[in-house]
C-alpha cells in the first residue's frame, strides 16, 4: 500500500480519479478512520469535501506565492507583505550577482521547496539552482489532489530575508472560517538541524490547546509575540467569504508581515491527539453549495 500511495504522488495517475486518489491516500494515511463524504464531520473529511466540491477560481491566485503579494497589498497594506527581489521563469535566468548578501528564494506553486541565504559568500549556488529546478518541475496537486494548486504558473521568486529575535522565522498559522479566527499555531525551530519543528496551538485568547497534530508541541514557553491583535485582525480580513483558510504571518518585533494562504492544512490527512480535536475543529466548518 505504501508503494502504491508514494508512487501516486510523484505523478498524477490517469486511471484514478480525484475521488479514488483522495480515497486511496486517506486509507493509508487516516487508518482506522474510514473517510465519510456524504456526511462528513470532522475537520480532515470536511477539507476533503471541500477539494472535490469547492473549485472556487480564485483559490488558485490565493495559493500562488508569487502572485498573492500583490492581492494582499490591496487588501491590507504594502506594509505587511515581504519585499519581491526579483521573479524568474527558470533558473538559469537568475542573476545572483544582483541579489542582496541575505534573501530567500521560494517556487510560487511548491511546499517546501526553499532557498534560504543569511550570507551569499557562503551559499552553495549550484546546490541552490538544483533544488529550486526540481520544485520548478514538481506537480503540489498531484501530491495531494488539492485543486488550488492544478493551475499556478511555476516561477521561482526571491524576497528579503527577515528573521525574529529568536534568530528564526516563526510562523503564526490562523485557522479561519468565514473570517472568523478561532484557533493558531506557533511553528518553531523550523531551521534547526537535527531537531524536529515543533507546533503549539492557542485559542485566539492565547491560551493552550492541549492536543498535537503532525508535530510536538514544543518543551519551552511560548511568548506571546507583539503582533498579535494585528494578526487576529489582519486574519479576519482576508479570510472573509472562505468557509476555511489558514492565514499565516511572521512577526519580526511587533512588525507583521503575511506568509501564505493555506486552504488544507496537512492535507487534511493528519491525526489530531486526541481525536476530539478533528471534530471540534470539524464544527467550525459551514460547508458550502457546491462549486465546481
Amino acid at each position: 500500500m505504501a508503494n502504491i500511495i508514494h508512487s501516486a504522488s510523484k505523478l498524477i495517475n490517469p486511471f484514478l480519479s480525484d475521488e479514488q486518489f483522495i480515497r486511496l491516500k486517506w486509507s493509508y494515511r487516516m487508518k482506522g478512520h474510514k473517510l465519510d463524504l456524504e456526511n462528513p464531520q470532522t475537520f480532515n473529511e470536511k477539507l476533503q469535501w471541500l477539494k472535490l466540491n469547492y473549485h472556487n477560481p480564485q483559490q488558485t491566485l490565493l495559493v500562488d506565492k508569487y502572485r498573492v503579494k500583490e492581492y494582499v497589498a490591496n487588501l491590507i497594506g504594502e506594509e505587511h507583505v515581504i519585499p519581491l527581489l526579483g521573479v524568474w521563469d527558470s533558473v538559469e535566468e537568475i542573476d545572483w550577482t544582483a541579489l542582496p548578501d541575505q534573501f530567500v528564494m521560494k517556487c510560487s506553486h511548491d511546499c517546501g521547496g526553499m532557498v534560504i541565504c543569511k550570507d551569499k559568500s557562503q551559499l552553495n549556488i549550484s546546490e541552490a539552482k538544483a533544488k529550486l529546478a526540481k520544485c520548478l518541475k514538481s506537480n503540489y496537486y498531484a501530491q495531494g489532489r488539492e485543486w488550488p494548486y492544478k493551475n499556478v504558473k511555476p516561477v521561482v521568486f526571491a524576497e528579503a530575508y527577515k528573521e525574529d529575535k529568536f534568530g528564526e522565522l516563526r510562523d503564526y498559522k490562523w485557522f479561519c472560517f468565514n473570517g472568523v479566527p478561532k484557533a493558531f499555531f506557533v511553528a518553531s525551530d523550523r531551521q534547526k538541524k537535527d531537531e524536529e519543528t515543533k507546533f503549539d496551538f492557542f485559542d485566539t485568547d492565547f491560551n493552550h490547546l492541549p492536543f498535537t497534530n503532525g508535530h510536538p508541541n514544543s518543551d519551552k514557553v511560548i511568548e506571546k509575540p507583539k503582533g498579535f491583535e494585528k494578526m487576529k485582525e489582519l486574519a479576519a480580513k482576508l479570510s472573509e467569504n472562505w468557509p476555511h483558510v489558514r492565514v499565516d504571518f511572521y512577526d519580526v518585533d511587533g512588525e507583521v508581515y503575511f506568509g501564505e494562504f493555506t486552504f488544507f492544512h496537512w492535507g487534511g490527512m493528519t491525526p489530531f491527539v486526541p481525536n476530539e480535536w478533528d471534530y471540534k475543529f470539524g464544527e467550525w466548518i459551514q460547508l458550502p453549495a457546491p462549486m465546481l
